[in-house]
């Protein structure tokens, strides 16, 4: 896969493509990411990649001409062009799969300043929101698009770790615990320690059902629930420890600590 991004400050991923998961997935060859100046491609004769506004307006607005012609020399028969704008869809973890899945390969164009000349819509494929604010540009942006993607591929994380994660299933992730088991009496629940993973697992699953609805009622609404779901979320009601996670505890006693 190879993703190519397209700004005015390049110096801004240099940090980004040396580090973590991102380095090592360049390194396995996995992705190839390059990132293009778009300074580059001006005809301005100041270099400028910026003007003001046609019939006035506040700050400054980039320049069709260089985004355009800098475009238009990155891209191949596979490529798709996605432009970081608040008018744009705005970005799941499901998009990130579909992304990832397209076999196409990804130009990131950033915005900077007051926005970009209209014209160059006329040349990006999809328009994608990171979320409903307002950032100095766009940089930011696709590096949290690339590193979802990326993340995604086959061998830069453990298969795992991917499939127990925030939003793979809709829901938010479980709650996670490391030793010591007892820290200033905030204690691990013992279920943990039961042995028994099929209840663990059910327990994982109320609890993320439990937090998703604190947090993220919205992703529940949208949810075609299972039985098992429905059944959880109504032992939550109740607030009581049921039979199933008794008993879980009860015969891995020998473990809880």
């Amino acid at each position: 896969m190879k993703i190519t991004i397209l700004t005015l400050f390049p110096e801004m991923f240099d940090g980004f493509l040396t580090n973590s998961i991102i380095k090592r997935a360049i390194a396995k060859n996995l992705v190839e990411i390059s990132v293009v100046n778009i300074r580059d491609y001006t005809k301005d004769k100041y270099g400028r990649v910026d003007s003001a506004p046609v019939g006035g307006g506040a700050g400054l607005i980039m320049k069709c001409q260089p985004i355009i012609d800098c475009i238009n020399d990155v891209k191949d028969s596979n490529s798709k062009v996605i432009m970081l704008s608040p008018k744009g869809q705005q970005y799941d973890q499901k998009l990130a799969h579909k992304l990832q899945n397209s076999q196409q390969n990804l130009i990131l164009l950033c915005g900077h300043y007051e926005g970009i000349d209209e014209r160059v819509n006329k040349y990006v494929d999809e328009q994608i929101s990171i979320g409903d604010y307002i950032l100095t540009g766009g940089e930011i942006g696709a590096m949290a698009i690339a590193d979802s993607i990326i993340r995604l591929i086959d061998g830069a994380i453990s298969e795992d770790s991917i499939v127990e994660e925030s939003f793979e299933d809709g829901l938010l992730e479980y709650p996670q615990y490391t030793e010591p088991f007892d820290y200033n009496g905030d204690k691990i629940p013992d279920i943990l320690y039961s042995g028994n993973h099929t209840a663990i697992n059910k327990w994982r699953k109320k609890q993320a059902l439990k937090i998703t609805k604190e947090l993220r009622p919205e992703l529940l609404e949208k949810r075609n629930l299972s039985k098992e779901e429905i059944k959880l979320l109504k032992e939550l009601e109740t607030n009581e420890t049921p039979k199933w996670e008794t008993d879980a505890i009860e015969k891995g006693h020998k473990f809880i600590k």
